[in-house]
């Protein structure tokens, strides 16, 4: 499970999906099934969650991973890079973006 502390030393990444509704579901698992099978047995990772607007429009992935060296190698695996491309068919767009915590409250 994801802890926001402002001494967190590793990588966030917080990555938005924008989908329909009609696909947001099949999304959602492609995603569950990306982390189960896949993502939190690489090295680095830490944690991970996945959120969904009301509307169905919108998935949002806060991931927490040792560092952004790790997160990027994941991103290159032969494995990630075709379900990339099915999860990119599954939304509109997705954006990856790399944080630091700023503040816990």
């Amino acid at each position: 499970m994801p802890q926001i502390v402002k001494d967190f030393q590793g990588q966030t990444v917080i990555t938005t999906f924008e989908t329909t509704p009609a696909t947001a579901f099949d999304l959602v698992e492609a995603l569950e099934t990306a982390y189960r099978e896949c993502i939190r047995n690489q090295p680095g990772f830490l944690s991970a969650g996945l959120h969904m607007n009301d509307a169905r429009t919108r998935i949002c992935n806060y991931s927490q991973w040792r560092s952004r060296e790790d997160y990027q190698a994941m991103l290159r695996t032969p494995e990630m890079r075709e379900r990339n491309r099915h999860i990119h068919e599954l939304c509109r767009s997705f954006e990856p973006v790399m944080y630091e915590v700023t503040g816990v409250f």
